[in-house]
């Protein structure tokens, strides 16, 4: 016979009323913040507010047809499918004891990483850009490249269908090599394990040792390179000048060497093809 449950004491019912209260209040507030938002993006007084119903509703229609279409539900039924398998390997691998080391790194490194974040964040930023101008200006060059990447590609791929098939056939060989592997590697684990211990305490004593000199080089170092800072700047000035003013030498022999590279094309070209109509007579002179 089951025993009856006993009634949730006084303090029990204050906290979760108390709890009730809090949850309703906040969903209350996000209630009246939402609201507020709505009224001031679909405000009527300055006529924007239609304009912005037009286009959510063309644009809706829009997604409305386009989600309809076999490549959209093929894509949803992609999502939803590596979705479901994330679930299910996931999660027993999120409540895995083996994962607590892990979200403790996470943790730590994310406290740890933030100041750095926000102190590269400028150059980060910097790079970025930089980044983005570098690719667009070498666009035209990533035609070719996808080309090769392509043949690449068509090329490796007998390769991995054979190398497949050999492994595939070979799935005894490979067991017993393993299973040797195992037994020969499995008794040394320990004492692998005991010398990384005594490695790493040496190392940290090596290290905790060595941290004090080279903080004391570093900052005379630091203090070196100041105090020799305006020699470094007018050795790089002088190194500016020079390609400055080696550039219209470096400019010329590079269109000497495009002519020249152009004429013996053209040579080798009518050399191969001999077949050209006999009216036609191409000369290039190289300009010296």
């Amino acid at each position: 016979m089951s025993t009856i449950p006993s009634l949730p004491s006084r303090d029990d019912v204050l906290r979760m009323a108390r709890n009730t209260t809090d949850i309703t209040g906040q969903l209350l507030d996000t209630a009246g913040n939402i609201t507020r938002i709505a009224i001031n993006t679909f405000d009527p007084r300055d006529g924007s507010g239609t304009e912005v119903l037009r286009v959510l509703r063309e644009t809706t229609a829009e997604l409305a047809e386009a989600s309809a279409s076999p490549q959209a539900q093929e894509a949803f039924y992609r999502i939803v499918d590596t979705l479901t398998r994330l679930g299910t390997t996931g999660a027993p691998l999120a409540v895995h004891p083996v994962s607590e080391p892990a979200q403790a790194l996470l943790a730590a490194l994310g406290d740890s990483l933030l100041p750095v974040l926000d102190a590269v964040e400028p150059a980060v930023e910097e790079f970025a850009t930089a980044l983005g101008d570098f690719v667009e200006a070498t666009s035209p060059l990533l035609p070719a490249a996808a080309g090769v990447f392509a043949g690449l590609l068509l090329a490796l791929t007998p390769l991995i269908r054979a190398a497949t098939d050999v492994l595939r056939d070979s799935t005894p060989e490979l067991r017993r090599i393993a299973d040797a592997l195992t037994a020969a590697l499995a008794p040394l684990m320990p004492l692998q394990v005991a010398l990384a211990e005594r490695a790493a305490a040496a190392g940290a004593n090596v290290v905790r040792g060595t941290l004090p000199p080279l903080a004391d080089l570093t900052e005379a170092a630091a203090a070196t390179a100041k105090a020799a800072r305006p020699v470094l700047i007018a050795g790089e000035e002088l190194l500016v000048s020079g390609l400055e003013q080696l550039q219209p030498l470096f400019l010329a022999t590079a269109s000497r060497t495009g002519r020249v590279a152009r004429a013996a094309a053209v040579r080798v070209s009518a050399a191969v093809s001999p077949t050209a109509e006999p009216g036609v007579v191409v000369a290039v002179t190289p300009l010296g």
